[in-house]
């Protein structure tokens, strides 16, 4: 738009003519936005904000009168404020380069006036504090030409010819280079030993390697002996498996034949034997059983032969009688007496004689003793006229 104007962001600008600016100035201060200004009625400059740089090349000498050439770079702007925009416009409008002289003497004699009250060793070994005494001595001046000061950099100090800073340096290089050749020694030994080390390493890898190697060769012999005893070690084991199986075929067979022959002839055997046992026990039974049937049979018999003796005997018995004197007391009942007596007697010998029978069979058979020889105690007789005896009984016998 015409009238209107926009200064940049690194830039202040300036209008003049008409009302003035703050603080009495004869312009009014524009930052950061835009301003309709009248063409013809005002007039507009423009102030730059960005960063300038001076630099300084100065001899200065020292409190122990030793010339030092000093070399600093000081980096500074305008202030953002209005009142340093102001003074700045005022002293360096129209010829903005006259700030990076101006400030570079500035910076000179600040310098100079510092570095005539330190000595060679602060100055070297104390350039941070060189550098922040100098901005803080300028700053006062700084801001009234409205210039601020971002970083003073002392960048070299020399003594030219004159050999101060090296003599100074001497005893600091001696050590480095002593430092330095015990470093070097140092990293020479280390060397030495990593090379040994690495040697031995080596050594070793190598040794593992022919160790490996010799395991790998004997493994693989091993296996090659394997292999090739495979096929008979193969054929071994099959010939051992077929006699372990014929053995036990054998065996087999051997208990098979065995029950067999145990079938065939041993359990008929036993069977015969038995049999032959029993029929020896059965015979022996039939035996006992026929001999006892058989003495029965002759008790029987004798018994029988007994009985059929028995009126013999009492006749015999009676004929003994014949010739005795019997005296008969009561008659008629007298005799029948006696002829009862007589067969009671007849009967008491059968049975004395059965039983002498029954225990005799036990000891002697009949069959082996002969003829049974009979006796009949209790009678006799006595011929003669002896006259009649005297008994208790009714009969009396002699």
């Amino acid at each position: 738009m015409f009238g209107y104007r926009v200064p940049a962001p690194d830039e202040a600008m300036l209008i003049s003519g008409g009302r003035r600016g703050l603080g009495g100035a004869p312009f009014r201060v524009v930052t950061g936005h835009g301003k309709f200004v009248l063409p013809v009625f005002r007039k507009t400059r423009f102030l730059t904000l960005s960063m300038c740089e001076a630099e300084v090349t100065e001899t200065c000498v020292t409190k122990q009168g030793i010339a030092l050439h000093v070399r600093a770079v000081i980096a500074f702007k305008v202030g953002n404020d209005t009142e340093s925009i102001v003074n700045a416009g005022q002293r360096f409008l129209s010829d903005q380069d006259q700030m990076s002289v101006l400030t570079g003497r500035i910076f000179a004699g600040h310098l100079r006036s510092i570095i005539g009250s330190m000595t060679v060793e602060e100055i070297v070994t104390e350039r941070q504090k060189l550098a922040a005494e100098v901005l803080e001595t300028s700053k006062t001046e700084m801001a009234k030409i409205g210039l601020i000061v971002d970083s003073l950099q002392i960048q070299s100090i020399d003594d030219g010819d004159v050999g101060y800073i090296d003599a100074m340096s001497a005893p600091h290089k001696a050590a480095i280079h002593r430092a330095a050749q015990i470093a070097q020694a140092q990293a020479t030994q280390a060397s030495v030993e990593a090379e040994q080390v690495a040697a031995r390493n080596q050594a070793e890898y190598a040794r593992q390697t022919a160790v490996v190697k010799a395991e790998y060769s004997a493994e693989v012999d091993r296996v090659q002996a394997q292999a090739a005893q495979a096929g008979p070690l193969a054929q071994a084991h099959a010939q051992q498996e077929v006699l372990a199986a014929q053995t036990e075929l054998a065996q087999r067979a051997a208990e098979l034949r065995q029950q067999q022959l145990v079938a065939e002839i041993v359990k008929p055997a036993e069977a015969e034997a038995e049999r032959i046992k029993v029929l020896a026990i059965a015979e022996a039974e039939r035996m006992k059983i026929q001999a006892e049937a058989a003495a029965s049979y002759d008790r029987v018999a004798l018994d029988r032969m007994l009985i059929d003796q028995l009126p013999l005997i009492v006749k015999e018995a009676a004929g003994g009688l014949a010739g005795a004197n019997v005296n008969v007391l009561n008659g008629a009942d007298g005799l029948g007496e006696i002829a009862a007596g007589l067969v009671g007697q007849g009967l008491t010998i059968l049975d004395s004689v059965r039983q002498n029978l029954g225990g005799s069979d036990r000891q002697d058979r009949p069959e082996s003793k002969g003829a049974a020889q009979l006796s009949l105690p209790g009678l006799s007789s006595r011929s003669g006229s002896g006259g009649a005896a005297k008994g208790d009984g009714p009969v009396g016998l002699d």
